[in-house]
């Protein structure tokens, strides 16, 4: 019998690439299926509840060696304060109890690069560099994070994992923003100055999984890409893979933020998110550069795919799958 890994947020865009690494490993894997429904296979144990609830966990994480716990309430506008704390801070307060309960081995805990806010100009944050972070979903992951610090504190098996921009086939946010420059429906906010921090999702997965075997209990590790880069770079990037350009006009950003503030209210009647949110005008506005050196140094990290490559494979992929 192999190592058993159980994943929470399994049916997401990261969780399932986590999943089939997994297996590609030769892991039994157990998951949490809240919504969205998860891949049938046999080496998968579909757990159906929610995080909130301890008790059905409790028994889906006996004889766990790893938990992976990925499950978050996503940045948009649509979804409550409430309903942010409630999977990103208390649920994740009531895996972890779960887990400890449930004696599982080790715990690698999935955190946000928001919780830094804005990095300041020329500043690259590395682990210790102080949070501030300013959207809902940030700061609700950043609460995440501390009840993770202080499980560790108290003795549990926890390491904390602050993943970059990530991207790659599967995503269904990023493809909203490549949609958008494919069809020539996307004018950048501003000077798109923020600078980010590209991950592939397989050099994410990857981290991860170093960080289960290797990380330091209660250490946070940055898993990033090797490239810094400004939003308008990326979009670039983007649109050269779409075969079209980004149109020279730019949409000052008062404006934008007008804007923003406007359709949020518009939408919320519908249940639908907005086609540009507060949220979604952070990334071109607000920086997080990664520094990944303590990542390198003591997990072994090297991201192996460069954004052009990525952001590449990823467009073929959803031309590939009908989405473009």
């Amino acid at each position: 019998m192999g190592m058993r890994a159980f994943v929470t947020g399994g049916s997401g865009f990261i969780g399932s690439h986590l999943i089939d690494a997994l297996l590609k490993n030769g892991w039994q894997v157990g998951a949490l299926a809240h919504r969205q429904p998860i891949q049938q296979e046999p080496r998968i144990t579909i757990l159906r509840g929610d995080i909130a609830d301890s008790g059905p966990l409790k028994t889906g994480l006996k004889g766990t060696d790893v938990l992976f716990h990925l499950a978050s309430a996503l940045g948009a506008s649509r979804i409550g304060k409430d309903e942010f704390l409630a999977i990103n801070t208390k649920g994740t307060e009531a895996v972890l109890e779960a887990a400890r309960e449930a004696g599982v081995r080790r715990v690698v805990h999935c955190s946000s690069a928001g919780i830094f806010g804005s990095v300041k100009k020329g500043d690259i944050a590395d682990e210790t560099y102080p949070p501030d972070p300013i959207q809902v979903y940030d700061q609700t992951k950043f609460e995440g994070e501390k009840i993770a610090r202080r499980f560790a504190e108290h003795g549990m098996d926890i390491v904390i994992v602050r993943p970059g921009w990530t991207y790659g086939p599967r995503d269904r946010r990023t493809f909203k923003l490549i949609r958008a420059i494919h069809d020539r429906r996307f004018i950048l906010p501003g000077m798109g100055g923020a600078r980010q921090t590209p991950v592939y999702v397989g050099d994410l997965v990857a981290g991860m999984l170093l960080a289960s075997e290797s990380g330091q209990r209660g250490e946070v590790y940055h898993i990033a890409g090797s490239e810094i880069m400004t939003a308008r770079e990326i979009v670039m990037v983007i649109a050269a893979a779409c075969g079209t350009r980004i149109p020279r006009f730019r949409l000052p950003l008062p404006a934008s933020r007008i804007a923003a503030g406007v359709l949020e209210i518009a939408f919320l009647p519908f249940r639908r998110e907005a086609p540009l949110t507060r949220a979604k005008l952070s990334f071109f506005t607000q920086s997080k550069p990664l520094s990944i050196a303590k990542a390198e140094r003591e997990l072994g990290f090297a991201p192996a795919v460069d954004f052009q490559d990525g952001m590449a494979t990823t467009i073929n992929w959803y031309r590939a799958a009908g989405w473009l």
